[in-house]
């Protein structure tokens, strides 16, 4: 045990692992957030959507040989994400039909252009390295560290603002409304939120995780937890800590970033699982 005190003591002495760090607990507390949101609202699957949408603009980005992705990625994502929710709206063909199609079609296109235009010669590495996460969370720059800071400082802004907004919409949209309340509005940000956090946690746990991210740690703490504020501050505790336990574990056993992640979200869900069918659960 002091071994690995001793080791780890050694690591936080590098810049890359303290961004590392940093950028993977902001991502979860995040996802987490808004995570409680999605699995009530029976969304949960934009989020896998979203991110083979990523995946695609990322590719495209890539084949464009841009000098910052980001620049492209996150307004195509967050485009998608309107489209999705306006579309799915109106269209004849709505909701998990209309994501389904977005997300396989993205994922094929994206590694169809890929195939056809690669520019380098491990595009197989590449691929694999975008759906399942890779080391460039380890290879942060200062400024993609505050980027991400500055993302994430205004996702919680905005939950906190709208908590009441959301929480409204969330639990009774049809009351929401006849309340006053402009439902879509609402629907929409949480739509625009959500793409932002995925293309932010893509180099976490790359495009295929992205989803575990945002549903496990409110599945662990709906195990346990009753009331929507609980659950959130349970959710946002959980997906912190399997963050930082993933990212740390990986560091030192030499494990895929993003898949020990959420199989440390996976063990903690087990354990919720386990602890809420024993106690029945917690009313507040």
């Amino acid at each position: 045990m002091n071994e690995i005190f001793v080791k780890l003591n050694q690591y936080f002495a590098y810049p890359f692992v303290r961004y590392a760090l940093v950028v993977g607990v902001l991502i979860a507390l995040c996802s987490s957030l808004f995570g409680v949101t999605l699995v009530l609202k029976r969304f949960s699957f934009i989020g896998d959507g979203l991110s083979h949408v990523a995946f695609g603009a990322m590719a495209i980005a890539s084949i464009l040989n841009f000098s910052n992705d980001m620049l492209f990625i996150l307004p195509a994502t967050v485009l998608c994400a309107i489209l999705l929710l306006r579309g799915g709206q109106n269209a004849k063909i709505k909701g998990d039909a209309a994501i389904a199609m977005i997300s396989v079609g993205a994922l094929a296109v994206g590694y169809l252009l890929m195939n056809i235009f690669s520019a380098t010669p491990n595009l197989a590495g590449d691929v694999c390295s975008t759906l399942f996460g890779s080391t460039s969370i380890l290879t942060l720059t200062r400024e993609e560290v505050w980027l991400c800071v500055v993302l994430s400082v205004f996702v919680v802004v905005l939950f906190v603002l709208f908590y009441h907004k959301i929480f409204a919409v969330t639990f009774d949209e049809s009351f929401a409304k006849a309340t006053g309340t402009k439902a879509e509005r609402y629907n929409l940000l949480i739509a625009v939120v959500i793409a932002v956090i995925i293309v932010l946690a893509m180099n976490l746990v790359g495009s295929l995780l992205i989803s575990a991210l945002v549903i496990f740690p409110a599945l662990s703490a709906m195990r346990v937890f009753k009331s929507f504020r609980s659950v959130t501050i349970c959710s946002a505790v959980v997906s912190v800590f399997c963050a930082f336990a993933g990212i740390l574990i990986s560091i030192l056993a030499g494990t895929p970033v993003g898949s020990t992640i959420v199989v440390a979200d996976i063990v903690v869900f087990a354990l919720f699982a386990a602890a809420g069918a024993a106690t029945g659960g917690i009313g507040r």
